[in-house]
């Protein structure tokens, strides 16, 4: 073999230009990568905070919510202790007025020979 290999210089050159486009598209690569990294980083911050603040405001807003149920249930319930009482005294007068109508049946049967003129 010989030792003095001849190469076309245009060869070389375009080889040199492969190889110098080659680490530039590489750098350029290398350098979008790093941006969009330290775009998600921010991305990434910026969530966190809107979970937070996403997060407390719902605990507000449950936090209404369940007091307002708690005063609903509070209510409900006093209004049927009042039920109870009202279902309570309705049925004493429905005693009272079924011994009252006993009575009507018992006086007018011992007093409707009285009132029979047939008698």
């Amino acid at each position: 073999m010989d030792s003095n290999m001849k190469l076309p210089i245009a060869l070389v050159v375009a080889m040199g230009a492969q190889l110098a486009g080659g680490v530039w598209w590489v750098s350029q690569q290398a350098a979008t990568i790093e941006s969009l990294e330290e775009a998600v980083s921010q991305f990434a911050s910026k969530m966190a905070v809107e979970d937070s603040v996403n997060l407390k405001r719902d605990v507000l807003e449950n936090m209404d919510y369940i007091d307002g149920a708690f005063a609903e249930i509070e209510e409900l319930w006093e209004e049927t202790e009042s039920l109870t009482k009202t279902i309570g005294a309705i049925t004493a007068l429905q005693q009272r007025m079924a011994l009252m109508e006993n009575s009507l049946k018992f006086m007018n049967r011992d007093h409707m020979d009285m009132l029979d003129p047939r008698d």
